[in-house]
């Protein structure tokens, strides 16, 4: 078995990522690192905007407020999301997030176990103010239209 490394990954060697709303940061993830438990990354949410609504079927979603002053829904209803607060989010609940202060907000994710492939591991169920909803049926499941995009 090889042991894994540890490797630190700058925020501006990522690429932004604003399919979804937001600037999603994927920063330690197994094709940056290696990581086989899970992923974590930052999320950069200008005031007024948002991350569209969303699941993960396969992993709990962990996330922490650096700063400013979010609203989170989760399955429809509205929660306060300040700094220093951290929230567990369960597989299968749609969640999306606003910036409803007057500043920048950033909030750390973590998701964990991992989906077998990456495009199973982020369904949208809605789309943001760039793109309309694209999720269509499959296996009784609704499944990204586009799964090249469902990476986060």
């Amino acid at each position: 078995m090889i042991k894994a490394r540890p490797k630190i990954v700058d925020l501006g060697e990522t690429e932004p990522n604003t399919r979804r709303g937001g600037d999603l940061r994927a920063m330690l993830t197994p094709a940056t690192v290696g990581s086989t438990s899970g992923f974590m990354g930052v999320a950069l949410v200008q005031p007024g905007d948002r991350i569209g609504e969303h699941y993960h079927p396969y992993s709990e979603e962990f996330v922490y407020v650096v700063c400013g002053e979010l609203e989170v829904d989760l399955d429809g209803e509205a929660h306060p999301l300040r700094p220093e607060q951290g929230l567990m989010i369960p597989a299968y609940m749609r969640h999306r997030f606003r910036n409803v202060g007057e500043v920048e907000a950033r909030l750390v994710f973590h998701l964990g176990p991992l989906a077998p492939r990456p495009q199973l591991g982020h369904v949208d169920t809605e789309g943001t103010a760039e793109e309309a909803v694209r999720v269509v049926a499959g296996a009784g499941e609704p499944v990204p239209a586009d799964a090249a995009e469902a990476r986060s």
